[in-house]
């Protein structure tokens, strides 16, 4: 047995001295499991964003010396494989050309996805829903406490005219299609982490098809409500000294009186500014999500930011870097709008009696015009000529 044993040895003792690549040295350290590939902790370090050692990738671009005959599998490729192409793609130690021309097509590896998806899986729904889920139990708090804002002695029982049609088919074609947009949206932001657990994968792909094409086509209607709101109410929304007494007054909702105002106080001229400036920079970075990688803007933006502001945002972005940013800004600024709509809707409704039936049937009771828009009222008698009311 002893001398079958030494044999053996023997045998295998010379086989590795004339194969010389059967004697490479096993791979050493934590990475001996995977002979020699990343380890599930360098996958997990990367994807929290923290320093990894590349060397064992980075050093490893094939070598021709090792090239199979050009019969043999691989033989064409002269010693590298796809794999290590893409590594030296991804450490930039070669430069490809493409024969596909289009948008983009130019970045072959682009390592932002997984930072956009935590932000958007993580703190862009936890912040995002927890500042919707705030402000209706704010709300509900301060109905709970100060009740329905009431017209002081009661309505007049005669009316005056407050919206024209075409000014309530502008505020509605806006509040509707916003409100179809931030249901779609959150359907879309939300929707595998609450939805899917309830109805299933399948009931919820349907659900998420159907709500990317509501929203990418409901998403016209909000842009003209956006517009035809701008140019109505525009001259209406110029800041002056009324608004100051306004604010320092709190509008009256924490009190009796009302301090004076023309045709919007200025809480609906904070609400009104909010609107359009907030609604043009998503509509803005809604069309770049409508045209992938046709409407880059953040690079631009963040030159600007950088000249006046002397910060260092980066300025040499890939197109899906622009896409990126183009989508976490969109959701930022809708959950924005939807904290401040929520806030207008209470008020415009429950808050306040006789608020809804401006926007209603354009008819207001008259009382509640001369102590909410005093000086608005007087105008208008001023021009009709008469007491106002109809």
């Amino acid at each position: 047995m002893t001398i079958k044993m030494f044999g053996a040895a023997s045998l295998l003792l010379a086989a590795l001295v004339f194969n010389p690549a059967w004697a490479q040295d096993a791979p050493e350290g934590e990475r001996a499991a995977t002979g020699g590939a990343q380890t599930l902790e360098d996958i997990l370090r990367r994807q929290e964003q923290m320093k990894v050692d590349d060397s064992f990738r980075s050093e490893n671009l094939g070598d021709p010396a090792n090239a199979a005959p050009i019969t043999e599998h691989l033989g064409a490729q002269g010693g590298v494989s796809a794999s290590d192409t893409w590594r030296a793609i991804r450490y930039d130690e070669i430069n490809p050309t493409t024969q596909v021309r289009g948008p983009a097509v130019d970045v072959l590896i682009q390592d932002g996805g997984m930072p956009w998806y935590k932000l958007r899986e993580g703190p862009m729904i936890n912040y995002g829903g927890g500042a919707i889920l705030g402000i209706i139990a704010l709300l509900a708090l301060f109905y709970f406490l100060r009740g329905k804002i009431r017209i002081e002695g009661g309505p007049a029982g005669t009316t005056i005219e407050r919206f024209k049609a075409i000014e309530r088919f502008g505020h509605w074609l806006l509040a509707g299609s916003f409100i179809a947009l931030g249901l779609t949206g959150l359907i879309t932001l939300m929707g595998r982490s609450f939805l899917i657990p309830v109805m299933g994968p399948e009931a919820f792909a349907t659900m998420a098809a159907g709500s990317k094409w509501i929203h990418n086509n409901v998403a016209w209607a909000f842009m003209l409500g956006l517009v035809m709101t701008f140019v109505m109410w525009v001259a209406h929304n110029i800041p002056n000294k009324l608004d100051w007494q306004w604010i320092k007054a709190g509008g009256g909702i924490f009190t009796k009186g009302h301090p004076s105002a023309k045709k919007f106080n200025a809480g609906q001229k904070i609400i009104f500014w909010t609107v359009m400036i907030l609604g043009f920079s998503v509509s803005l970075s809604g069309l770049s999500l409508l045209f992938p990688f046709h409407l880059p803007m953040f690079a631009d933006t963040f030159g600007v930011i950088n000249s006046i502001l002397g910060t260092s945002f980066p300025t040499d972005l890939a197109p899906h870097e622009e896409m990126q940013y183009a989508n976490i800004w969109h959701s930022i600024v809708a959950f924005v709008m939807m904290v401040a709509i929520i806030a207008h809707i209470y008020i415009g409704s429950v808050g306040m009696e006789g608020a809804f039936d401006a926007m209603g049937n354009g008819q207001v009771d008259l009382e509640w015009a001369r102590q909410h828009h005093d000086l608005w009222v007087e105008e208008v008698q001023a021009k009709q000529g008469k007491g106002g009311s109809s």
